[in-house]
């Protein structure tokens, strides 16, 4: 496996998924009554965390409370997702973060565009899309874009400049991105360049579990100027120390999920 390697890069990366989210609710609901379409009170931008993504946020930051100030992150990034902006700002204030400086909203940490498909249960696509079902088919979902929405390679170009971003303004810091389940992916597809069908297969080993941890720290033996070596991925062991905060998952999104 080639790891990507540059001398500008964060000394710690750390990559969340968002809290468990109300959507898993509609989504529960469609799939029980065996409905084309989520039945959401809000767009998806501003579906809020549930009681139990709050608890998910608090467990995480308390994790990481207890933790010494360098093995925290100093950096805080989001998506703009209310979901995400809110597991971030719970996170933070449970301890989980060093200093004051505050959370960082990029729009290139949003959820993948689904076009057409959004707000769609799997029956919905075959339903109501099936010439787009069976694109994706042929495709596969790394390729497939949807009318009005993107394939993973568009999200993978995103979070390039991402990547690019955090070597220009946070390089040698100790950074956390917040975002979603298919970010979470594309972006251990930038940094340890993994091929379609080595990031397609961690996709189908699993779902990235809601607020769960993939871990970075760079490493100066790799390659000529050092790179991100990957420490752990899809962690949610914290979890367990709250109540409150069961282990959840959330499929993508044109499984009939929020993402």
């Amino acid at each position: 496996m080639c790891i990507v390697t540059s001398a500008r890069l964060p000394s710690r990366l750390w990559i969340v998924r968002h809290g468990e989210s109300a959507g898993n609710v509609a989504r529960d609901a469609a799939h029980a009554s065996g409905a084309d379409r989520i039945t959401l009170s809000a767009r998806d931008v501003n579906i809020p965390l549930s009681a139990r993504g709050e608890a998910q946020a608090r467990a995480l930051g308390a994790r990481f409370a207890k933790a010494d100030a360098g093995d925290r992150p100093d950096v805080l990034l989001a998506s703009p997702y209310v979901r995400a902006q809110d597991t971030a700002r719970l996170f933070r204030a449970a301890g989980g973060a060093e200093g004051d400086e505050p959370i960082c909203i990029d729009e290139r940490l949003r959820e993948k565009e689904f076009g057409i498909l959004d707000g769609l249960t799997t029956r919905g696509v075959a339903s109501v899309y099936p010439d787009q079902a069976e694109f994706r088919r042929l495709l596969g979902k790394f390729y497939h874009r949807p009318p009005g929405g993107e394939s993973w390679c568009d999200v993978v170009a995103r979070l390039r400049s991402v990547m690019d971003t955090i070597a220009l303004h946070h390089a040698g810091r100790r950074v956390m991105i917040v975002a979603h389940q298919v970010v979470v992916l594309c972006l251990r597809y930038v940094i340890e360049t993994l091929s379609e069908a080595e990031i397609l297969a961690i996709d189908r080993a699993g779902d990235v579990l809601n607020c769960s941890v993939t871990e970075y720290r760079f490493d100066p033996d790799i390659g000529r100027a050092g790179g991100l070596a990957p420490l752990r991925y899809n962690i949610a062991d914290h979890l367990e120390e709250s109540p409150a905060a069961e282990v959840t998952a959330e499929p993508e999104r044109t499984a009939g999920v929020r993402g």
